[in-house]
């Protein structure tokens, strides 16, 4: 075995996504905190981004877990075997949401639902003109970042899906520039990249006129502010403007890796002829990872989303006080904090990370930095959390 170090090993055998990783080793995350191997706890405000919605290692997810694992992994690719685990994640996920959105997809994560998305607006259709939004965020396969908007990081592996264009996310006025060639719509309701944007209702309402009126397909990507992070289920219940194709990722797997296609049955259905195999995935529906799902979802059915709201405005009404911090948008548990610059998000990042606290940046919109906490975060964790923030940012002030 090597002789290097735990971070000579990560640095130089896996594949980084920038010069600055975090490098906790990791030992073991339970609740709302991570702990690492020299035993220092972080309080994770970032829920490895809006990623572990009920907490690190839930009780009920680890136990269905450990179920199906003792049954059976991976049998079949998707779609050929009927299995107990992607039959239940599918019957609770359809159970929380309206009547139109009554078919599952089991894909293996967002930015995969996203593409396949791409494909059943462009088969329902018959069309190959895709409109998405200015500062959306859609993932970073070749399709999926087709769909998003920031050039520094598309312009590298250009050229990408042709046929891509762009309106300006809230501007009724640009909904003129969806036709009758345009195959469907793709729109965060709470664009998170961009520095967590929500969709106005009056918006919603005028766009998905407009859909209905060319006969695009509306798609919402909820793969980060679906699934409790808005303070609702889903973030377009804030609207009741139901979508016709829903995306879903992050969250909903408990901590696995999973993503999900949700539209009508007869819609879904096209992807099973002309041609045949429309889509396909060979782990996408893994038992293991839906068995985890459907364990996620009962414990989301059970969330208390007034007392989320509660501490959210607590958060945000606590942190408003510090004169650095310009501006906050908050939905739920979704947190962008406005700073003069990011130089300073910078320091206000990695002076949390030094006491113990997980905050992060945004990709596309650095002046602020991001929280996207546990919904399970309790008052005293909120309280601890508050305090850490406020005194890193009091310190960088005195030592101006």
């Amino acid at each position: 075995m090597s002789i290097l170090s735990a971070e000579e090993k990560f640095k130089n055998l896996q594949g980084q996504t920038s010069p600055f990783p975090f490098l906790i080793d990791v030992d073991y995350a339970k609740g709302s905190y991570i702990y690492d191997k020299n035993g220092k706890a972080y309080l994770d405000m970032i829920a490895g981004v809006a990623v572990n919605n009920i907490g690190h290692n839930h009780p009920e997810v680890v136990q269905a877990l450990k179920t199906q694992i003792d049954r059976h992994l991976h049998v079949m690719v998707y779609g050929e075997f009927i299995q107990d685990a992607p039959l239940e994640m599918a019957e609770r996920l359809v159970e929380m949401l309206p009547e139109q959105l009554n078919s599952v997809y089991a894909v293996n994560s967002g930015t995969e639902a996203n593409e396949a998305a791409i494909k059943l607006a462009k088969r329902i259709t018959g069309r190959r003109e895709i409109i998405s939004c200015f500062g959306a965020y859609h993932g970073s396969t070749n399709g999926s970042l087709s769909l998003s908007s920031n050039a520094v990081k598309k312009n590298p592996f250009e050229p990408l899906l042709p046929e891509v264009n762009h309106i300006r996310h809230n501007s009724i006025e640009d909904l003129s520039k969806i036709t009758e060639q345009t195959a469907g719509v793709f729109i965060e309701t709470i664009q998170g990249d961009a520095g967590v944007r929500q969709a106005s209702t009056n918006y919603l309402k005028a766009l998905k006129a407009r859909c209905e009126e060319t006969g695009a397909q509306l798609i919402y990507d909820e793969v980060q502010c679906g699934l409790g992070r808005s303070g609702l289920n889903f973030a377009f219940e804030h609207s009741g403007v139901v979508p016709d194709i829903l995306t879903l990722g992050k969250a909903l797997g408990g901590g696995m890796p999973i993503g999900a296609l949700v539209s009508h049955k007869e819609k879904m259905d096209l992807f099973s002829h002309d041609p045949i195999l429309g889509h396909i995935t060979t782990f996408g529906g893994h038992p293991v990872v839906c068995a985890a799902a459907a364990a996620g979802l009962k414990v989301l059915s059970e969330i208390d989303y007034q007392q989320i709201e509660l501490i959210g405005q607590q958060i945000e009404d606590e942190l408003l006080k510090l004169e650095e911090v310009k501006a906050i948008r908050r939905v739920g548990y979704m947190f962008a904090f406005d700073m003069e610059s990011p130089e300073l998000v910078n320091q206000i990042v990695t002076g949390c990370l030094e006491k113990g606290l997980l905050s992060f940046w945004f990709l596309s919109h650095p002046d602020s930095f991001r929280l996207s906490p546990p919904l399970t975060l309790s008052k005293e964790e909120a309280d601890i959390a508050i305090a850490i923030v406020k005194e890193v940012i009091i310190g960088i002030r005195q030592l101006k």
